[in-house]
């Protein structure tokens, strides 16, 4: 497969960037441009010179590989339609909304023998790949993301649309799940959770504490980790990667790690790539999604069971 032939389902905010990606790719060709609403796929296709389609089921046979960007509760319909039909898939993150829905997209994949990422984009950005390369022992992470509001996404809540990034990132670092999970998150501007903060323990010890919000006033995207002597701070926006270490006569060195800074969503694209030609499995694949889309549906139930004892003390009143 010299050149594959991709679609781009869902023509959105957050489509029209893997549309650009795939049109400016020298490995790929743009094939056709899928979305419900006519017009708008029509003004994505006649702005990338490809074919507009309305329907992701006339793609079969028009194209190799399809990035899904169409909203989360579709992810598993589409994605396992398009698997079924010998297609390779990157859906967008989370996989799906629910752990069943995740399952059918994996066993679509294995099924065909066709290719699942999942875009869990942070895990392509330049200063992600330059401290996976010097993580020992994370025994704390403190990770803030907070982003202006947006009408974008809030189909989700502000766990599976922001937070589930720093969840992926925290799993794939600490490599195991966590054994514990506190959490606490409020409704302001939407009809879901719009922050959120939340404490995972893992088996050996290691703890992390998540900060996301969509109501902020301003975009901090920031991850700091604590390992046998050793803090790294990593700032996701700026791709750059803080290390400060303590040398034997306790003497602090730091240094500010070297990043060859680039587009996550498009060294995401070239990683999807890279498995469509050698047929092995990406990092971010089906079954690491489904972990992280696990431990972000308990950290959901968490938050519910918080909220239903804060709506107890308001009804009861507090009383000191």
């Amino acid at each position: 497969m010299s050149q594959p032939r991709v679609a781009v389902i869902g023509a959105g905010a957050f489509g029209q960037n893997h549309c650009r990606v795939v049109h400016e790719s020298a490995r790929a060709q743009l094939a056709a441009i899928v979305d419900t609403d006519a017009a708008r796929a029509a003004e994505a296709a006649g702005r990338y010179q490809t074919v507009a389609l309305t329907d992701a089921r006339d793609l079969p046979g028009k194209v190799d590989a399809a990035i899904i960007a169409a909203p989360t509760t579709v992810h598993s319909e589409i994605g396992c339609y398009l698997l079924a039909a010998g297609i390779d898939v990157l859906v967008e993150k989370p996989i799906a909304g629910d752990l069943a829905s995740a399952d059918r997209l994996i066993e679509a994949a294995a099924r065909g023998g066709r290719i699942l990422q999942v875009g869990h984009l942070e895990r392509f950005n330049p200063a992600v790949l330059a401290l996976e390369q010097r993580v020992t022992l994370p025994l704390f992470f403190e990770v803030h993301r907070m982003n202006l509001f947006s009408p974008r996404s809030l189909d989700v809540d502000v766990v599976l649309d922001l937070m589930i990034h720093d969840v992926d990132l925290v799993l794939a670092l600490a490599g195991a799940e966590p054994e514990e999970i506190r959490a606490a998150g409020i409704s302001i501007l939407s009809g879901k959770v719009d922050i959120a903060n939340v404490r995972l323990q893992f088996p050996n010890g290691c703890v992390a504490n998540l900060t996301a919000s969509r109501i902020s006033t301003e975009r901090v995207r920031k991850l700091r980790l604590f390992q046998p002597n050793q803090y790294l701070s990593l700032d996701y926006a700026r791709q750059d990667l803080a290390v400060f270490s303590v040398g034997g006569n306790r003497q602090i060195g730091f240094e500010q790690a070297p990043v060859t800074k680039g587009e996550p969503l498009k060294l995401q694209f070239d990683a999807f790539l890279d498995s469509l030609a050698s047929r092995t499995s990406p990092k971010s694949s089906g079954a690491a999604a489904r972990r992280t889309l696990a431990a972000a549906l308990a950290i959901l139930d968490k938050i519910k069971e918080h909220s239903e004892v804060v709506s107890k003390t308001l009804v009861d009143g507090w009383k000191p």
